[in-house]
């Protein structure tokens, strides 16, 4: 545990000086207020991206940000953060809601981070790197020290936003549809097996020219207003964000490149974009891998943006009709792996360093859930909207079933916050096999916890 220690401790010396006394302010009854924050979280050069499983960081093509909202309700601060990063987990998840709490004035229960799993972006895992560190191998999946200074700095940007509210008078609601994005990377063959996957680059004119599968082509949008200035826009997407990667280019990818145009488009307005159940979605059918294709793809998902913000209505807000609700629950864990196994494959220096790595990260996720602990998912309600907060690499049959749990509701759903399940299916996708299944630390089970959760969220009314 020194690890986790260790790095915990320097989050928080960093944040003792960043509190300044008067961080709470007054708030006039049933006046809703928010704040914007951004902060960069850009990995030195040499860094490990893709918890390894790529060439390490040679050179910066876009500065990745972790953005987001700290919204204050009648009942307290919430706090809503994106990160460009492939994935934050277990402990390490952990420790960035503790930090980005305590600098908004909150608790760890009202903060939710997510990252938008671009593949050319660090990750951290605290429980992982200290199996890791522990046989020799510490920074093998992420590098540390930057990643405590990243937090640090978002944790920071908090603060200072915490300190500067601005009123809310109205919520935007809108929603527009992508054309030629996304695309199921799960095609199944006529015995209802999962034949070749379509991965977030294909070259094989035959999947490409395979139908698009089970998608939700729809850009989700919520906006919040004071009068007729728009302070931010928070959208929702499910795909796999990449369209090329892996030679070392850090870089925000395309759903970067789109969010940046909106920015553009609206100056003085923050564009916070959240990845939704994408764990089986990608733009394989529409992208050859071709670094051309890129800005192609980020016009294609740009232009959904812009037509979710064209359609935004506007409705009044006040404190009393924001909500936060949390489920926590724990996730039953796969029992594909053998941990004996896993354990004696960390330990062998003989074998080769991704191995090991997801070794650790086996390891990391069974001891997490043997040991009690639970992830929270959860819900804000906003006026007549409710984002549904979920980790994992979620498959999109749950976003399309939590639509369905909502009547009457616009229902956004932000999957990628505690990243360590890794990849999080439909139960009937387990038996099929294919890649996603083979890759998720969890048990088909993990269907019925997740649905049950979802629908206590959405069918609980505030207040009731």
């Amino acid at each position: 545990m020194r690890l986790f220690y260790r790095i915990s401790g320097q989050i928080v010396m960093a944040l003792v000086v960043l509190l300044a006394p008067g961080l709470s302010f007054a708030q006039d009854d049933n006046v809703l207020q928010i704040a914007t924050f951004r902060a960069d979280v850009t990995p030195p050069i040499g860094a490990v991206l893709c918890n390894g499983g790529v060439e390490p960081a040679q050179e910066i093509v876009d500065p990745l940000t972790a953005r987001g909202v700290v919204l204050w309700a009648a009942d307290g601060p919430i706090v809503l953060c994106a990160v460009d990063w492939v994935g934050i987990g277990n402990e390490a998840h952990d420790a960035w809601r503790d930090a980005l709490a305590k600098a908004a004035g909150t608790t760890r229960e009202r903060v939710a981070v997510h990252t938008l799993h671009q593949h050319d972006t660090p990750g951290a895992d605290y429980t992982a790197e200290r199996f890791l560190a522990g046989n020799g191998i510490g920074g093998a999946m992420f590098d540390v020290e930057a990643a405590v200074q990243a937090l640090n700095h978002v944790a920071a940007a908090v603060a200072e936003a915490a300190s500067r509210p601005e009123r809310v008078t109205h919520l935007g609601i809108g929603m527009g549809r992508v054309e030629k994005v996304a695309s199921n990377r799960r095609i199944l063959g006529p015995d209802g097996q999962c034949g070749p996957a379509r991965f977030s680059s294909c070259r094989s004119e035959e999947l490409r020219n395979a139908p698009e599968g089970l998608i939700d082509p729809n850009v989700r949008m919520l906006s919040f207003w004071n009068e007729d200035k728009p302070l931010v826009c928070l959208s929702y997407y499910a795909t796999h964000p990449q369209s090329h990667y892996g030679k070392g280019g850090v870089s925000w990818d395309f759903v970067g490149i789109a969010r940046a145009l909106r920015d553009a488009a609206l100056p003085g307005t923050l564009h916070v974009h959240f990845n939704g159940a994408g764990g089986d979605i990608a733009a394989g059918k529409y992208n050859d891998g071709s670094p051309e294709n890129r800005p192609v793809l980020a016009a294609r998902l740009a232009e959904g943006m812009r037509l979710a913000w064209e359609s935004t209505e506007k409705t009044p807000i006040t404190a009393s009709d924001v909500h936060w609700r949390t489920f926590p629950v724990s996730l039953p864990v796969s029992e594909a792996y053998d941990m004996l196994e896993e354990g004696k494959i960390l330990a062998d220096e003989a074998e080769n360093t991704p191995r090991r790595v997801r070794a650790a990260r086996a390891l990391a996720w069974f001891y997490r859930m043997s040991s009690g602990h639970r992830i929270d998912l959860a819900a804000l309600d906003v006026g007549p909207a409710t984002v549904l907060h979920m980790p994992g690499e979620l498959c999109i049959g749950y976003q399309l079933a939590a639509q369905e749990m909502g009547p009457g509701r616009f229902v956004c759903l932000a999957a990628y916050g505690d990243y360590a399940p890794g990849y999080i299916c439909l139960s009937e996708a387990y038996p099929q096999g294919g890649y996603e299944p083979s890759a998720s630390r969890v048990s088909p089970e993990v269907e019925g916890v997740l649905m049950q959760g979802m629908h206590a969220l959405l069918q609980e009314t505030a207040g009731e």
